[in-house]
């Protein structure tokens, strides 16, 4: 029988084209989903006047800023744009930068705290349960009755554990199958194994079981394991945040005509339009333009650099004054932007060899569990020859040694600690950060936007005329340089009012002139005003054919830089300040605050070359820093400390994040860290002598389900007192 033949249809172009047209269309119905960066927002008021302002918006649908992560999720019609959305944003008077939203997918949810937190739930639910049954049992309940707690007590607690005991089956198994012994190896058999003697003994109506001690150990260290997830909850990825900060579209120039495209349609040799307010999409040479570009976020420079024809420019800077046309010269994984994210990846991937001291007992402790509960087993059966007793001695063994004092004594101590430091201001956020920065011996600072404001600020306001001030405040308040702001903002606080001027222009990458009295009046660099350049930073108003009359700034030291610095260096700490800066300004501000060892203009490899240097000589290095030039050497540091003002990538790159102005909190959070560390120790050395007195009884064959169910609860209730007394 042959197949009957159905003719094609007909090659229609409309029909052929319609699904692609149809899903166009639809692709173009989708809102558009913006995520912005919002470095200083810093209380509840900022992201309430934020959150009002885009929700007013008309295309605007939702609008939701996160304080922890300093960012804001914005749902809107597809015609809204990200570039319309961060000058809504910077209308406030809060910076943002646009991120990638695909790209922050992969963090949005906390799957696995939510995970824990479940089968924590499920796991004391029925804990509670059994252990009002074994009250009865241990009351003095006999014969049925007896059997009959025994058998509803396996009836909660095997299901119970077989979904609570999911992390840790999954590692143990994970660690035995590359032949190596971890934590919860020792816990998986010891869990096991009082199951399997319970029902054992419960089918031969035994007096003892151990249902209620397996589920009590599970509930203890499922306790432990969410203490330590929630200690690191906020930590993502570095590199994935700086990735995220890349520009995803820009203008490129065809036969003069604009174009928006993603960059990764850009080729070396493109020519790309920058506008004013615009981040470098790749890295280029200045073709056509004149302008000023921020490289603060890259090199850490306080002030703008000029920009004009033949300039360097990189991925990452941001252009301030005048639209640049540039040519590119590296894009997608060559620029300057992505090999910083290399550098993050490799520095994350270093630090991640460090051992910290649960998993240094865990070496020596998982062993020796194992040996003495084998040797328990093959004692008791030789001595008496009875299987169902040495089991159960071996049972008795592996519970009142199972690691439940060793699972709190970290989780509990640094839950404790980050408490503390969470009321100075600081929040821990790896598991690992306190033991590290106890260790410290060195501590590295950025320079601005850390140990500074970043922001400079008028010094020399007094002695000047009023008459060159008011005219200075008329050409400066229309522009957005950091000087002329600066000088805006000190004058009209000192009560100046600007004077009348006309036909007022700004020259990108020069300054603004302006006319008054008939006479041309200029605000700006040296070189465009004819004045001689001075060591200090500077800007310049010339009237006519007088004399320039210099405007001399300083960056504002940041509240408790002063006491931060002399508090380390009593504890004996080497201090070096590491800057992108201009090498008078490093100098000046490490001879203010009396910092001995300095570096200017390092770049960001420069910074985690350093870094690494330092760490290869066999110090203990702590970074301080705030921008994406301090991304790498934070994540290469032993430990690092950022700001709350700093970008995200900085701070997600950190171990501990200062969440207000203040920096004096860090000399007290090495002390903190001493001490805590300290009380790690003797958590150890609780749990060590409570072995020794427990395992003795329990190899004796004295250990009864109560008394290893007390003597476990005992041992995990004294190491979360001993935690607490950090508090």
């Amino acid at each position: 029988m042959t197949a009957t033949m159905r003719p094609a249809p007909s090659a229609c172009p409309a029909c052929a084209a319609a699904p692609a047209a149809e899903a166009l269309a639809t692709r173009a119905l989708l809102p558009a989903q913006i995520a912005l960066s919002l470095p200083t927002i810093h209380c509840a008021a900022c992201i309430s006047k934020i959150e009002r302002a885009l929700s007013a918006h008309p295309q605007v649908t939702s609008a939701r800023v996160n304080l922890t992560l300093k960012r804001a999720s914005i749902d809107a019609a597809p015609e809204v744009t990200a570039e319309e959305m961060r000058a809504l944003v910077e209308g406030l008077g809060y910076e943002a930068h646009e991120l990638d939203a695909g790209t922050l997918n992969a963090t949005a949810n906390d799957r696995a705290g939510r995970d824990l937190l479940m089968r924590l739930a499920v796991s004391g639910f029925a804990s509670m349960n059994v252990m009002l049954l074994s009250v009865s049992v241990w009351s003095g309940a006999e014969d049925a009755t007896r059997d009959m707690f025994h058998w509803i007590s396996a009836a909660i607690a095997l299901p119970a554990i077989a979904f609570s005991g999911v992390p840790f089956f999954r590692n143990a198994w994970a660690a035995l199958r590359n032949r190596r012994l971890n934590m919860d190896v020792p816990i998986v058999l010891a869990i096991v194994l009082a199951i399997v003697t319970s029902l054992w003994e419960t089918m031969l109506s035994g007096h003892h079981a151990y249902f209620d001690a397996a589920m009590a150990l599970t509930f203890f260290l499922l306790a432990g394991r969410y203490l330590d997830h929630r200690t690191r909850a906020i930590a993502r990825s570095a590199a994935e945040e700086l990735t995220a900060l890349e520009v995803p579209r820009a203008i490129r120039l065809r036969d003069g005509a604009e174009e928006q495209v993603n960059v990764a349609q850009l080729a070396v040799g493109d020519l790309i339009l920058v506008r004013p307010g615009g981040r470098m999409p790749v890295d280029g040479v200045v073709v056509s333009g004149t302008s000023e570009i921020d490289r603060s976020l890259l090199t850490g420079e306080t002030l703008p650099v000029f920009a004009g024809e033949g300039q360097a420019v990189s991925a990452g800077e941001v252009n301030l004054t005048g639209p640049l046309t540039i040519r590119a010269t590296a894009v997608g994984a060559e620029t300057s932007l992505h090999r910083m994210v290399d550098l993050v990846a490799i520095a994350e991937s270093g630090r991640s060899r460090y051992t910290s001291l649960a998993d240094g007992a865990a070496k020596l402790y998982a062993p020796g569990v194992h040996i003495l509960a084998a040797l328990s087993f093959a004692g008791w059966y030789v001595f008496t020859w009875d299987m169902r007793t040495a089991l159960n001695i071996a049972a008795a063994v592996l519970i009142i040694t199972c690691p439940c004092a060793l699972g709190l004594a970290v989780p509990a101590v640094t839950t404790a600690a980050s408490g503390r430091l969470f009321r100075r201001g600081m929040l821990i956020k790896h598991e690992t950060a306190l033991e590290r920065l106890a260790q410290v011996d060195t501590v590295v600072f950025d320079k601005t936007g850390t140990l500074t404001t970043g922001t400079p600020h008028l010094t020399n306001l007094e002695g000047l005329p009023r008459h060159v001030v008011e005219l200075a405040l008329a050409l400066a308040q229309g522009s957005s340089h950091p000087l002329a702001q600066s000088i805006t903002r000190a004058a009209r606080e000192a009560g100046f009012a600007a004077a009348a001027v006309t036909d007022v222009t700004e020259v990108p990458g020069y300054g603004t002139r302006a006319m008054a009295g008939g006479q041309e009046v200029r605000l700006g660099r040296a070189s465009w005003t004819g004045a001689r350049a001075l060591s200090e930073t500077a800007a310049f108003l010339r009237l006519g054919d007088q004399p320039p009359v210099a405007f001399t700034f300083a960056d504002a030291l940041r509240p408790g830089a002063v006491e931060a610095v002399a508090g380390l260096t009593r504890q004996g700490k080497r201090l070096i300040l590491i800057s992108g800066d201009t090498p008078p300004a490093v100098e000046a501000l490490a001879t203010r605050l009396g910092i001995p060892q300095w570096m200017a203009e390092a770049l960001p490899a420069d910074k985690a070359a350093r870094v690494e240097a330092l760490t290869a000589e066999g110090a203990h290095v702590l970074m301080v820093g705030d921008g994406l030039n301090d991304t790498a050497a934070l994540a290469a540091a032993h430990v690092s400390i950022s700001p709350a003002t700093a970008l995200d990538a900085a701070r997600v790159a950190s171990d501990i994040v200062l969440l207000g102005n203040d920096l004096s909190p860090i000399a007290s959070a090495c002390d903190t860290a001493r001490s805590a560390t300290r009380r790690i120790r003797e958590n150890f050395q609780i749990a060590t002598v409570y072995n020794v007195i427990a395992v003795p009884l329990a190899v004796a064959g004295l250990a009864t389900p109560l008394i290893a169910a007390l003597a476990m609860s005992l041992s995990s209730i004294t190491v979360t007192l001993n935690a607490l007394r950090l508090r």
